[in-house]
């Protein structure tokens, strides 16, 4: 496993290099590795390390309450690369308990972290414990109050113990929207159809809508909340780095 000072001088070295050698250098640094799945982002991940690699391990997280355009692309990834994609889903009786005491809706009274910590941040706990390094389409402009400190190769705070320390890549850190859209358009990537429809940052159907032109694609995000930090808790990290 790399120290702290091993990953820090990677991190340097790599900030600017293409994203397909940062993810050789993932595919040499960790054992067990996994992409995760979920938007535009990570489909160019899959299509990278596809080119590298053809036993990828990739796995998405399925919170029961995505759009049927997302259900759709799920499956279109799978077919189009040919893999054995994990689906990960939130344990049914802490599900069945939220939902029983606060309803289906209670995010939009209070806000969307205990639901999200359910549906989507248990799930990737769960599969992290049996990782040794992940790989995530985060990139710097998705949301600067957040993710501006991203580096492409970084030790993961929030879900590293002592005993079992874990790897996170980031290869797009230091790409911009127009660069992966460059990226699907050139070598025809499969992407979400509610992009077409106006949709850039999409997660779960009530709470992803679309954004207007000149709008910031976070802003599609939980719409109903004052705060600027819009993370579900899949990052927890780049807040706490914050604090």
């Amino acid at each position: 496993m790399l120290t702290v000072d091993e990953i820090n001088r990677l991190a340097a070295e790599y900030a600017q290099k293409h994203p397909k050698e940062i993810i050789a250098l993932a595919l040499e640094s960790a054992q067990s590795l996994a992409i995760s799945f979920s938007g535009a982002e990570d489909v160019v991940l899959i299509d990278l390390a596809a080119k590298l690699k053809k036993d990828i391990h990739v796995f998405t997280l399925d919170t029961g309450r995505l759009h049927a355009e997302t259900y759709a692309f799920i499956d279109q990834v799978r077919e189009h690369y040919g893999l054995a994609l994990d689906v990960l889903s939130p344990d049914p009786a802490k599900l069945e308990a939220y939902v029983k005491d606060k309803g289906l809706y209670d995010f939009y009274n209070s806000d969307h972290h205990e639901c999200c910590g359910i549906r989507k941040l248990e799930p990737l706990k769960r599969r992290l414990k049996n990782l040794d390094g992940w790989i995530t389409g985060q990139r710097k402009d998705q949301s600067p109050s957040t993710r501006n400190d991203v580096a492409v190769i970084e030790l993961d705070s929030s879900n590293s113990t002592v005993d079992k320390p874990l790897l996170k890549f980031n290869p797009l850190a230091n790409w911009s929207s127009k660069q992966v859209w460059e990226y699907i358009r050139m070598f025809d990537v499969p992407y979400n159809s509610l992009h077409d429809r106006g949709y850039i940052s999409i997660g779960c159907e009530p709470c992803t809508k679309a954004v207007n032109p000149g709008q910031h694609e976070r802003e599609g995000r939980w719409w109903w909340e004052e705060q600027t930090a819009k993370e579900c808790g899949l990052h927890e990290g780049n807040i706490i780095a914050k604090d």
